[in-house]
Parts: structure tokens; sequence; C-alpha cells
């Protein structure tokens, strides 16, 4: 069956006399007639489904109207209100919209205040009596993954995630509609979509990538096309046919539940309704059923037939003393760097390992998995046998992490396998009993069939199990090696899950492991396995993957393997070249994100007679410069982009720490402010993060700032640039009427607008200077205006 959703509530609720600025929420309890009068007008446009007036209602949001303490009312009334209005068939959808802040690291919000405040939120629906709740407008994936948690901890009904995208494709923090659908499935979303931002043409391949990558219903809610400013008014070009035209092609790529966000009216719903009922039926599908481990930004899967896989074992202090001390100290700077050398060096997943004595392993844990989680972009193994760690892990992974890996102990079972459920996390099951360690390729197969009852008696499904067969040494036992390669060839013929071990433990004890571990694990890629847990840098292994890629037919005529090869008799070469001299590694360090290390490498560039000039001009300016044009390539995200950024404000610190008589005036002033009646400034916050530690003065003057108290800003600060951002379509002519202000004051700082809901076109129309699309061509914007 095919269901639709209603339409826009803020603006028809402004055209029944909301006032700008004011909380919408409030007419649940002030104004309900109002409030159900809208509903009444979508459930007869045909809607099946209408959201309550509860987007914002929140206890962050409604912090800003001094409301904090009324979520519970509020939610209840919009829900009396929106029930008020349907009829016997119409269900209610408990509407749940972003807080408004980022979870950390990218943010000051620790991801348990954002589960709790959302469990508040959907906990009141929930009492309220709403059919099912639905967590929209999200742009960052982590905070789906507390919202979600939280509507599974608080209700049994069913739970819609959508997302909103940029037209690259990605939401602002660069997660792909495949990640999202995997990730979200995995965690126990009834349905998964995306909404705002986009107009139909935009979402449509968003809406096929969800539909191709999960089996679970896909919600597509776009707006009335990309808002335009005709006489000074926000104004959504798409009409209800145009719309509804879009209706057959939506349902084609896969969306089965239908629906509008801004610019959207009545109409419009009507008409969706109206082509649904010429006879269109959802499209057939067939679920992707491969097993998927993802990161933030991107999603790797594992299993026969596909490219082998490889882990990154280094993360791991057990035999690595200097390791050891550094985590017992707090520090990772040295797995960060075993980090980014094993991705360069062509891992694809990272096992991760806080296993020193005597630490807070929990804390440790979470700890380097929020590090690593902005630094790189592969997904993560976390390796451990403690659960409150292996908790923290998944909790603060924004992805879909292994866990490495759960044994037959019934210890193991209970703690670990609910785990998995509640977090979306696959699992290695390791065929360990509680007898010992299974000599027998047979015995193995027993076990690891134990475990896999177990896991699916959980709640897990087939896609989420991997099989480890269990290396043991050939020094302590001739058949080691022969029983775990029978162990692969029967999980193969038995299960048919992906493969996964390490490979270190067969030469234990014996002279050039090397090449034994190589010569092991081409052998055991014949007989089944698809990820090998190994050291990157290994020059034979790597020389043999490579040879067998083109062998196995993953590297298609050897294409690959002859490139890297070429002109070469010898083993390739390890881990990556350090770089040419210190300018060049204070560079790295800003584009990699190597907060630790940028401090005593700048030191080493000015005691080695680099001028101030140079490192700024040659190593910081030069770096920032690449990652923008990574950012704008789609080659790094936002996380990656503010992670640089940070590192470059530590480096010039250190230079002013090392020269106090060295200038570092700033290269201009901006006053940055959300326009007034719009209380979203996350972007805005961003744009000011970003302008910081590129060396510009900003004053930010926070949102909902009024035009007058931006044009006293800027004669006050004698500011170079004004910085306006607007995220809702009701609040855009405040971009006009700041820049009229501004322009009639005679203040002579040129503008820079931006946010979700404009366009280039319409910040030409209003007078603007400049677009920014992001915060990255805000800063580049910004320092082109200021001629620096």
């Amino acid at each position: 069956m095919i269901f639709v959703f209603d339409g826009a509530m803020g603006t028809m609720l402004q055209q029944e006399g909301l006032a700008p600025g004011y909380c919408p929420e409030l007419w649940n309890v002030e104004n309900p007639a109002a409030v159900t009068a809208i509903h009444s007008r979508y459930v007869e446009s045909g809607a099946d489904i209408i959201e309550a007036n509860t987007f914002g209602a929140n206890r962050i949001k409604l912090t800003h109207y001094g409301l904090a303490d009324r979520v519970t009312e509020l939610n209840k009334a919009a829900v009396k209100a929106a029930r008020a209005a349907c009829g016997s068939q119409t269900k209610v959808a408990g509407s749940v919209g972003p807080t408004g802040k980022f979870i950390a690291p990218l943010g000051e919000l620790s991801f348990d205040a954002a589960y709790d405040v959302y469990f508040e939120q959907i906990a009141a629906l929930n009492a309220a009596g709403v059919d099912m709740i639905i967590i929209e407008t999200i742009i960052d994936i982590q905070e789906m993954r507390a919202a979600l948690l939280a509507a599974k901890a608080a209700t049994a009904k069913p739970v819609v995630c959508q997302l909103s995208f940029g037209a690259d494709g990605r939401t602002l923090t660069g997660t792909d509609p495949r990640t999202a659908a995997v990730v979200l499935e995995a965690m126990g979303a009834d349905i998964v979509g995306a909404n705002c931002s986009l107009g139909p043409a935009q979402l449509l391949p968003v809406v096929a990538e969800l539909a191709a990558a999960c089996g679970l219903p896909v919600s597509v809610q776009p707006n009335a096309g990309m808002p335009e400013l005709v006489n000074g008014q926000t104004v959504f070009p798409m009409g209800p046919a145009e719309m509804g035209a879009w209706t057959a092609k939506l349902v084609a790529a896969g969306a089965t539940y239908l629906g509008g966000c801004c610019g959207t009216t009545p109409e419009h719903i009507k008409a969706i309704r109206t082509a649904l009922a010429a006879g269109i039926q959802p499209a057939a599908r067939a679920a992707d059923v491969r097993t998927a481990l993802t990161s933030r930004s991107q999603t790797v899967y594992l299993g026969a037939g596909l490219p082998t896989v490889i882990i990154g074992e280094r993360i791991n202090p057990t035999g690595r003393k200097a390791l050891a001390a550094e985590i017992r100290e707090g520090s990772f700077a040295a797995v960060k760097r075993e980090a980014l050398e094993q991705v360069n060096a062509g891992a694809k997943v990272l096992d991760v390992n806080m296993g020193v004595p005597g630490i807070d392993q929990a804390a440790a844990m979470a700890a380097a998995v929020t590090e690593l989680s902005v630094l790189v972009d592969v997904p993560l193994a976390i390796d451990t046998t403690d659960a409150a760690a292996l908790e923290a892990g998944l909790k603060a992974f924004p992805g879909r992490a292994l866990i490495n890996s759960v044994s037959a102990e019934p210890d193991r079972l209970e703690q670990f396998l609910p785990l998995a459920k509640k977090y979306g996390a696959a699992v290695l099951c390791l065929p360990i009993a509680p007898g010992g360690v299974p000599a027998t390729a047979d015995e193995r197969v027993k076990i690891a069939g134990d475990i896999v009852r177990a896991a699916l008696a959980a709640g897990l499904r087939p896609q989420d199990l991997l099989l480890d067969p269990l290396v043991l040494t050939v020094a302590a036992d001739a058949r080691a090696a022969q029983e775990t390669l029978a162990t692969l060839r029967a999980y193969r013929r038995h299960f048919g899950f992906p493969a996964v071990m390490g490979l270190s433990n067969v030469s234990y004890g014996l002279p050039r492991r090397d090449l034994m571990n190589a010569t092991f694990c081409a052998m055991a890629l014949d007989a089944g396995l698809d990820a090998p847990i190994l050291n990157p840098y290994d020059p034979a292994m790597r020389n043999m993957l490579s040879a067998a890629a083109a062998i196995l037919g993953h590297d298609p005529q050897g294409q690959l393997y002859s490139t890297a090869n070429a002109g070469i008799t010898g083993t390739a070469a390890a881990a990556p070249a350090p770089p040419a001299d210190v300018l060049a590694a204070v560079k790295q360090a800003v584009t990699s994100g190597q907060k630790e290390a940028v401090a005593a490498l700048v030191r080493q560039a000015l005691t080695e007679g680099h001028s101030p000039l140079a490192v700024t001009d040659r190593s910081l300016t030069a770096a920032m410069n690449e990652v923008g044009e990574a950012f704008g390539k789609g080659r790094c995200f936002l996380p990656q982009v503010m992670l640089a950024a940070e590192t470059m404000r530590a480096a010039f610190l250190t230079l002013k720490e090392e020269l106090p008589s060295h200038r570092a005036d700033s290269l201009g002033t901006v006053v940055l402010a959300t326009v007034r009646g719009d209380i979203h400034d996350l972007g805005k916050n961003i744009v000011a993060a970003l302008m910081e530690n590129n060396g510009i003065r900003v004053v930010d003057l926070g949102k909902d700032v009024p035009a007058e108290v931006i044009v006293a800003a800027a004669e006050k600060e004698k500011a170079d640039i004004v910085g306006l951002c607007a995220l809702m379509t009701t609040t855009m002519p405040q971009i006009d009427t700041a820049i009229a202000a501004l322009k009639a004051a005679g203040n002579p700082a040129r503008t820079i607008v931006g946010g979700a809901v404009l366009t280039a076109d319409y910040a030409a129309q209003a007078g603007a200077d400049a677009y920014a699309g992001n915060g990255v061509e805000a800063v580049n914007i910004a320092k082109r205006l200021l001629g620096k």
C-alpha cells in the first residue's frame, strides 16, 4: 500500500495569524482550534497520516521561548488538537525535529543529553496516544541514532526516520542515503526516508538509493521546489499540479509514504492523492541482505564474491608498551597516527582495542572512538571483552560497527548480543565454548552454530553475523592451520556468512613470520576468508593481497596489480613516505586533523629557522586550501573540515605563544546573526567556528536577531562583513529586511547570506554581496572580500 502524509505546518500557522518569532507549539494550548483546522484541511485533502504540531517541542528548542518545563503539556495538547481532526482511518504521527545542536565532538551536546531530550518528548507523545513517531529533518546521523534509541526505549509504536540531504546527496555531516539506510535498518527503524531541503526532482535519486539499500518502507516529503524571492515575499515555485506529477516517479523509485514539507499546502497533498487514485502501484523491490559495516560517510560490504576487506590490527596495545603508555596517560596521538597510516595503507575497517590494564576501558574506548569517528571515514571494529567498554564504543560511533567478538560463553552471549541489537552492530562469532578451545573444524562449526542460533533468538538478522574460524599456531600444533582452512570451507558450506580472522597467531614463535602470514592468508582467501585482520604495512602481505585481487577476479585483468608493480621486481613499499620537510609535515598534520602533533611541528619549524610567514603561507593556508578543495569535490566532509580548522587554530596559537612579538592580528571582523524570528543557529555556529579558526574575528549575535540590532553591532564593531542566516522559509524575508537596514544606515559592510532554505538567486535578489552554500564557502568568500 501507499500512504500519504500531510504538508507544511509553519506557513499554514502564519497564515492563520501566528506572529513571526512566536513559538508555534504554544498555539497547541493557546489556539488549539486553529491547529485543528489546519489538520482538518489536510485530512480533507486525502492525508492518511497527519503530523502533530510538535516539531520543535523538545526541551532544547523550547528553552528559547522560556518553555522548557512545558514539554509534556505542549506535546499532549498537540496530539489532542490533531486527533480532533481525524477520521477513524487517519493516523497521527508525533513529529520530532532536531535539537539544533551538534553532538560531540562536532558540538557540545553529549550523546546521553541528546538521548534524554528525545526520550522526554517521545514519551510524552506516546502517552498522548500517537500512532507513530516521525523523527525528521535531521542532518547528522549521530543525532538520528540518539533519537531512534530514545524512541525505541519510549514506545513500541512504529518509528519513521527522515534525514535531510543536500544537493550533493549527503547530509550536512556527510552521510549518504545508503549508509543511512544500513545504519537505521540495523537499529530497528520501521521506515526510512528524506524530507525538506530539496524538491522532488533532487530527492528522487535519494529515494532510489534508500530503497536499494534496505528492505524497509521508504518515505519522502519534498519541498515545493526551491524558494524564490518575489516582491519581497518567499515563494515556493512548485504548484500542486507539478507536485502531483512527481508522485509516480517517486513511487517508481521506491517510496510508499509520500507527503510534503516546506511550501506545500493541502492542495499539494490533494494533488498527490489524486495522482495515486490513477492506479499507481508500489515498485517491486528486493531487499539488500548483504553484510555491511559503515562509518558516518561510507558503507563497506563483506562476503563471497566481493573484494577482500582489510581490517587493520594496529590499534591494539597488547605487546606494545609505547602505545599502552600513551593510552594510559589519556593521549590518543599514536592511536590517531596508526589510524591514518593504516587507512592510507589500504585498511577498509579499523580494529580498536583499549585493553590496557588498570585504566577505565569504557572511558578510553569512548574517547578513542570519538576521536577516530571524525578523523577517518572507515568503519570500526570494537575489540573488547568488557561489556561497558563495548557499549561506550558502540554509543560513540556514528555508524554500524563490528563487535570483535562474541564467543559461546553464557555471560558473553547475555551481555554482548543485546548491545549488538540495540546499537545495530554486526557480530563476529568466535567458536570458543566454556569447555575450551575446539581443535577440529567440526567442533568449531557446532559452536558457531550455537552462537548463530543465540544471536537470531536475540533479534539479530543473518546479515548481522560474521564468523571467525579461530587461528592457532602451527609451532604448537602441526594441524592448526589445516583445521582453520577446513573451518573456513565448512563455514561457507553450512552458513554462508562472511568470514573474518586475525592471522598473526599462525606464525607465533617461527622465523619469517611475514612470509608465513602472507602464505597462510593466500590459502585462507581461497578457502573462504573475506576479511583478514592484519598489519596493512607488511610488504609481503600487501604484495600477496595485490596479486590475490587479480587472481580472484576483483582486479579485472590485473590492471591495478600491473600499475602497482610496473618495473618493480622486489617488494612493495610499506607505510606511506614521511613528509619531505617540517613545513610539509605541518601541512599534513592540518589536513589530517592531528591536533596533538601540530604544536610540536610548528615549534620544530621555528627552531629550524622557518619564518612565521612561511609556516602560515606554505603550511597552514596551503593545508586549508587543500581541505577546502577536497570538501568541494566530496572527498571529505564537514567533520573533517572542522577538525582541520581546529588543528590550524592550534598551530596559530603555538605561533603566538612562541613568538609573542609576532603580530597575530585578525584578517578582519565579521558580525554573524540568525535573523529575526529564526531560532535555528546550527549552520551559523559552524560558520563562526570555521571563520575563527581561519584567523577572522567573529562577533556572534546569536539567533532571532532584529535588523536594528544587526545594524548597531555592525557599526559598533566596525564590521568588514555581516553574515546573515535563515533556516526557515517563514523568516527568509528578514534577510531582505536586514540588508535593506544596513544600506539605509549607510553601513559599508559587505554581506554574505546562507542557510538551508536560501539559494544564490534569492541572495542576489535580496541585495547580498555573496551567497555561501556551506561553511567552507563562507570562509573562502570572506577571505576574498577581505582581500586575503
